[in-house]
């Protein structure tokens, strides 16, 4: 009888797989020194990709091809079925275009490379001329080689004629040659797949670099204010309490009422975030909560960079008094600081003042990640940052299995920077072999991959760009000079479960270049020195991690081409801080597996007081007397004995870098209502009879919690009951015990004391008794405050 397929064990197929492809950089040193005269040092962890360039530059003396003596030129570049086309110039005999094309030789369809030269007509675009070059004959120039010269070609006809009717056809300056990716025209070249689109949908594919706006937090204490007037009569003071509002852009923080109405006194703190270059302004209104809601009594616009910086917590910053003004919008005082002027006509200053004092605080690090893997720990001030330790380099090699018509493309983020590749268009392999550097400044850091699916290839822009899946790898998991290339799983959770949609294969490599700092960094504090001197609170600092994030995204979105809000907040974790019922089992999973060790050893010790080995309780009593007797090798045995189980767990010490595990994260085990739970809206836009479902399960599992937390609370009220006289006998008993086993180890040697509690925590099953020890039973019977709540 056939035996049945085993089953595969959970999450194994979403295991990272080991490659070993042919990178320069694990070719050994001959190899490395012979593909160092094919390719750039730099792309050493990619593999070449060959590609023809065709450089347009210009023309000149084209001839005229209207009876109108006009000529709209463009240059048509054509290689078997592939083509690409310049933007055509009207009325020019001398265009210039400047545009490169890139031809991948791995679609090669033809020998020889067409260069035609066309007028554009409203009906048929007419033929001017063309160059037709051989592929064979065609240079090699890889870097570090200089960029090529470009030259002048005669334009021939059809036939190979230079002259039409006895007029010259005139010439085109082009450069041709065979590169590779680390070809400095390879970002900004216009590549064969994607010839066929708009300008604006070839932007969108394009490989880039990115930075991240430069976030500072802007701190305002609002102390007092004096001399208001009411909002209904503008001559008397107000009459009803008074509130500061802070406004910057759309972050908006209130004071609580202060009194006395006319001269208030507050004292409160708020953080914002700025961004460099600074351009909204900062607003300061003073409102007399009014019958008809909160009316303005004053206002006073402040620019952002006029505040002070401060990157140490010992340089005080001085307060001032800002005059109030009355009858400016906030539209008209942004409108000011912008164009630096002031509108008099509608802005009156009068006797009231506000208490200001405000400061940029660049010695703190604007957190825009989650602080559990975040790829930037620097402060915002310069001077204050450490220098590298390291380099890491990424080369983004491929993928496989994304499934049939993706157009994909990959973003990674480390630190400050980011980078895109190139789109992949009309073809099911998919590789990129981009190489990309970063400089190291903490080992403590995470770099995170995610791959896309273009859906703006037509450039309007109104498409979200469709998650595919990304990676995470953690530095310090990273083995130095270590080249590591691997297949890593892609998956996205969907309100369907877990699936898989592909594997991106990476290179990966540290390199450390500081050895002594890299060292002495696991002695330092993590994040910059102010955020522990003068600390946010965990809540304020969620609050600003999601202004910092949208603030990143709005920046990055106004780059050409934009880096997508969906990009950003994807790799930026923006949903991380949702409830999710997975996660909270995955937690307390967690929680678990960490007691499994003290739990092991607990049931270890409880088999040794047993005697289930005889051999193993003897040792352990010949080892407790040793120490005993011996008490000063009990350190060093507890040193000596972790040494051991580290060099031991050594051998078994991961060979692959950590990747997002599915067992570890409850995707796999996840139930249907779970994840429609997870992925929901908030506010909630499911019916009122699923809400309802879900808060009965959420008031259920709060129940356990609370009885579990309840019973914690109630051991460690028993243990304060011991002296607090709530049960007078136990207390009485407790400290009657208390002073006789003082006297006991006064007089008696703490050797003989060691050795008469360890051997009766040691001694034989036949002298122990089955029922519950005495101590057992009398702490169990010390009162506890749980009869006291309703």
């Amino acid at each position: 009888m056939a035996k049945p397929p085993a089953q595969a064990a959970p999450g194994s197929a979403y295991n990272l797989v080991e490659t070993k492809p042919p990178l320069p950089a694990k070719l050994g040193p001959r190899g490395a020194a012979l593909a160092a005269t094919k390719m750039a040092s730099t792309y050493d962890m990619v593999e070449p990709m060959k590609y023809l360039y065709v450089s347009v530059v210009k023309a000149r003396d084209l001839p005229t091809m209207d009876v109108t003596g006009a000529l709209d030129p463009y240059v048509e570049v054509k290689l078997g079925n592939f083509k690409g086309v310049t933007k055509h110039l009207v009325k020019n005999h001398n265009p210039v275009w400047h545009q490169t094309f890139a031809f991948s030789f791995a679609n090669l369809q033809s020998n020889q490379l067409e260069v035609i030269v066309k007028d554009k007509d409203t009906i048929r675009d007419d033929f001017v001329g063309r160059v037709v070059l051989d592929v064979s004959d065609i240079p090699e120039c890889i870097p570090p080689d200089s960029p090529l010269a470009p030259q002048w070609y005669n334009l021939s006809d059809a036939h190979g004629e230079r002259f039409h009717h006895g007029h010259s056809l005139g010439e085109i300056m082009l450069a041709v040659w065979i590169g590779t990716q680390a070809d400095e025209a390879f970002p900004e070249a216009y590549h064969s797949g994607a010839h066929p689109l708009s300008t604006a949908g070839l932007t969108n594919t394009r490989s880039k670099v990115y930075y991240s706006p430069k976030l500072i937090y802007l701190k305002v204490s609002v102390i007092a204010a004096k001399d208001l007037i009411g909002a209904e009569n503008s001559k008397d003071p107000p009459v009803k309490p008074t509130v500061a509002k802070i406004q910057m852009g759309s972050q908006i923080r209130r004071t609580r009422p202060g009194q006395p109405p006319a001269n208030p006194v507050w004292n409160d703190d708020f953080m914002l975030v700025a961004c460099e270059p600074f351009e909204d302004p900062l607003v300061v209104t003073v409102e007399e909560k009014v019958a008809t809601g909160d009316e303005p009594i004053g206002r006073v616009i402040i620019p952002v960079a006029s505040n002070v910086p401060r990157n140490d917590l010992a340089k005080s910053v001085p307060s001032k008094w800002f005059n109030l003004s009355r009858g400016m919008t906030v539209e008209q005082a942004a409108a000011d600081v912008t164009t630096g002027t002031k509108h008099r006509e509608h802005s009156k200053t009068f006797a009231s003042k506000i208490h200001l004092k405000m400061s940029l605080e660049t010695a703190y690090h604007v957190l825009d990640e989650s602080t559990h893997y975040t790829s930037d720990l620097q402060p915002a001030a310069k001077k204050l940052r450490k220098s590298a330790i390291g380099m890491l380099e990424v080369g983004i090699l491929s993928a496989r299995g994304l499934g049939g018509n993706k157009n994909p493309y990959c973003v990674a983020k480390y630190g400050a920077k980011w980078v895109r590749t190139r789109t992949l268009l009309g073809t099911a392999a998919h590789a990129w072999n981009e190489q990309y550097i970063w400089e190291v400044f903490d080992l403590g850091t995470v770099i995170t991959i995610a791959v896309f699916n273009n859906k703006n290839l037509e450039g309007h822009g109104d498409t979200k760009d469709e998650r595919i899946g990304k990676v995470r790898v953690r530095l310090s998991a990273l083995e130095s000079d270590r080249v590591y290339t691997h297949y890593y799983p892609l998956m996205a959770l969907t309100p369907g479960g877990l699936k898989k949609t592909g594997e991106l294969h990476l290179a990966v490599r540290f390199t450390c270049t500081a050895w002594a700092n890299m060292l002495a960094q696991y002695g330092r504090p993590l994040l910059p020195k102010m955020h522990y001197t003068s600390p946010i609170s965990v809540l304020q600092l969620n609050s600003l991690r999601f202004l910092a994030m949208q603030m990143v995204a709005t920046r990055l979105g106004k780059a050409e081409p934009p880096l997508r809000r969906e990009v950003v907040e994807y790799i930026l974790d923006a949903d991380s801080h949702m409830f999710s019922l997975r996660r909270s089992k995955a937690n307390f999973n967690r929680i678990i597996s960490l007691f499994s060790g003290a739990l092991a050893a607990g049931k270890w010790f409880d088999n040794i007081c047993k005697w289930k080995n005889p051999l193993t309780t003897s040792l352990v009593h010949v080892l407790f007397l040793i120490l005993v007797c011996y008490p000063e090798l009990i350190l060093s045995t507890v040193f000596l004995y972790i040494f051991l189980i580290g060099v031991w767990n050594y051998r078994r010490r991961p060979r692959n870098p950590p990747h997002m595990d599915t067992a570890l994260s409850h995707a796999e085990l996840a139930q249907p209502d779970e994840l429609d739970e997870e992925f929901d809206t908030f506010p909630t836009s499911r019916p009122g009879d699923v809400v309802r479902m879900r808060y009965d399960r959420l008031r259920s599992v709060a129940g356990r919690v609370q009885t579990v937390v309840g019973d914690l609370a109630m051991q460690g009220e028993r243990a304060q009951s011991l002296l607090s006289w709530r049960d007078p006998r136990a207390t009485a008993m407790f400290i009657t015990l208390s002073f006789i086993i003082a006297i006991v180890l006064y007089v008696t040697p703490f050797r003989v004391v060691a050795v008469l509690a360890g051997l009766y925590m040691l001694r034989h099953p036949r002298l122990r008794s089955k029922q519950p020890s005495a101590p057992f039973n009398f702490y169990r019977r010390l009162p506890a405050k749980g009869d006291m709540l309703l």
